[in-house]
């Protein structure tokens, strides 16, 4: 594995970021590059990028919305539940959770807790914001979810996730899924084909 990296900068009720998870891993793994998981807070990072939660944005973008994430589901063929009984959710204990596993386990195990919590949302139909069931999933991925909840109440914790957000600021990222390669930002799962390209590029030089 070379030293060069990904920092993944995601939102854990985001069915773009959800969308665009397999196909990271993948790429990542084609390429020999690492993944840095930082779950953000975008009820901070909006405001300050000139961004709009859904709820208020214009409805004529609310319904287009649905079309794209339509698309999308049926040229991936993924499982997509437009419409999630629980969302939107509170993420911050996700998140929390999500860096908690990063903390104890390493990249690898927080990656795979935070696409499990992405599917469980948006392909399972699950409130992913319950504790129990986030107990849950982290036991499906090999965690001790009891411990995870634990630990994402710890200050530590609760400050790893802040300074995530503010190096996301400080970085210009705006929206999720945000990948940085080699400090250039690539927004939105529909650039990943220009985040490979990156990667093959650089791995020539």
């Amino acid at each position: 594995m070379s030293e060069r990296h990904i920092d993944y900068y995601l939102s854990l009720m985001s069915p773009w970021t959800y969308l665009g998870a397999r196909r990271l891993e993948e790429m990542a793994a084609r390429h020999g590059v690492a993944i840095r998981v930082k779950p953000v807070d975008f009820g901070r990072i909006f405001p300050a990028s000139g961004g709009l939660p859904l709820a208020k944005r214009a409805p004529q973008r609310q319904a287009y919305r649905f079309v794209e994430l339509a698309r999308w589901r049926d040229h991936l063929g993924l499982p997509l539940v437009l419409r999630p009984k629980h969302f939107p959710l509170a993420e911050s204990l996700i998140a929390r959770c999500v860096v908690a596993a990063r903390q104890s386990n390493g990249q690898a195990a927080a990656l795979g807790f935070a696409h499990a919590c992405l599917r469980g949302l948006w392909a399972e139909d699950r409130n992913t914001a319950d504790p129990e069931i986030l107990r849950e999933i982290a036991g499906a991925c090999g965690l001790d979810g009891a411990r995870l909840l634990e630990a994402a109440e710890s200050a530590e914790t609760k400050a790893a996730y802040d300074a995530d957000t503010a190096e996301a600021l400080e970085r210009g990222v705006f929206g999720a899924p945000s990948y940085v390669l080699d400090g250039e930002i690539f927004w939105g799962q529909d650039r990943l084909d220009f985040l490979e390209r990156a990667l093959a590029r650089t791995g020539r030089e």
